[in-house]
């Protein structure tokens, strides 16, 4: 026997026996009796059997129809506990999240404000795919990922939500500081060794604006290259050359004095930190609370600074 076309027809059977009449089973069912009737009546039809005796005064089941019914109830029963499962999660983080994150992001605090999340929500699994590499949130069945650009940010389908700003900030180790005069420009320092991020032409610049907004760079040739912002800070830190990395990335090495900030005055123009994600629409509040939360966390670590 081919499946039921309408499966919804089980749920109006099932109330029409619980309910003893057609009348009372529409009224609790919002529905005009003779429309449920006709539903019902078509139900026999497709199966090809009678579920019910009619007569004037009651309803009855037929044999069939009993066995037929316990089925219906069976199906109703999953079909309510599948949607108090769905109740469930838009009522309070629970379920599992699934995101991505750059691991210098992660490193400048971004791991702490994820690890209290998880703490203080029992219900919720976060899956973090921690990755310099850029991923697809659609493809890759993300709830959303956390990325770093320069604005604008480019035009996407996707829905996007800002966390924070980054600024990249010149530091050296207090070694390779000792080797040279104190800089006062950025000319002064165009002659120290440097490390940096790689570049896919192979020319390295380094734009840097001031406090009015006045830009100017620095056209260098690194004695490391590499796209691991962790292995920089520890080159740095080890005197190989300066570098420019994210202020919180190396906000801890400055205060201990394991690197130097140079030239306080010059920054890189910052990049806005935010995350993607497929759609706004039916956001549940394991990810929507995790998004606050990171929010609210990037805020703290931009105002330390």
């Amino acid at each position: 026997m081919n499946a039921i076309t309408d499966l919804n027809d089980l749920r109006l059977f099932a109330a029409v026996v619980e309910h003893g009449s057609y009348t009372a089973a529409a009224r609790s069912l919002g529905l005009q009796t003779s429309k449920l009737s006709r539903r019902i009546r078509a139900l026999e039809e497709e199966l090809g059997v009678r579920l019910l005796n009619r007569t004037s005064r009651s309803l009855s089941l037929t044999e069939t129809g009993r066995q037929f019914h316990q089925h219906c109830l069976a199906l109703v029963a999953e079909a309510n506990a599948a949607k108090d499962i769905v109740d469930r999660t838009r009522a309070r983080p629970q379920g599992t999240v699934r995101i991505a994150c750059p691991v210098a992001l992660l490193e400048s605090g971004i791991s702490r404000i994820i690890a209290r999340y998880v703490e203080e929500n029992s219900e919720v699994q976060v899956l973090l795919d921690a990755t310099n590499r850029r991923v697809d949130v659609v493809e890759e069945g993300l709830d959303f990922a956390i990325r770093v650009r320069l604005p604008p940010l480019e035009n996407t389908d996707l829905a996007v939500r800002q966390l924070g700003l980054s600024i990249r900030i010149l530091v050296a180790s207090p070694a390779l500081t000792a080797r040279y005069p104190v800089p006062s420009s950025i000319e002064s320092v165009k002659e120290w060794p440097t490390v940096s991020m790689a570049s896919s032409g192979g020319r390295f610049v380094w734009e840097l604006v001031d406090a009015e907004g006045h830009a100017t760079s620095w056209a260098h040739q690194p004695r490391l290259a590499t796209d691991d912002l962790a292995s920089l800070r520890v080159a740095a830190i080890s005197g190989v050359g300066v570098a420019m990395l994210p202020r919180e990335q190396v906000d801890a090495d400055i205060r201990a004095g394991r690197l130097q900030h140079l030239l306080p005055g010059l920054a890189s123009t910052p990049g806005l930190v935010h995350a993607i994600f497929p759609t706004r629409r039916g956001m549940v509040p394991a990810v929507r609370h995790l998004l606050d939360a990171l929010v609210s966390g990037c805020e703290g670590l931009n105002s330390t600074h």
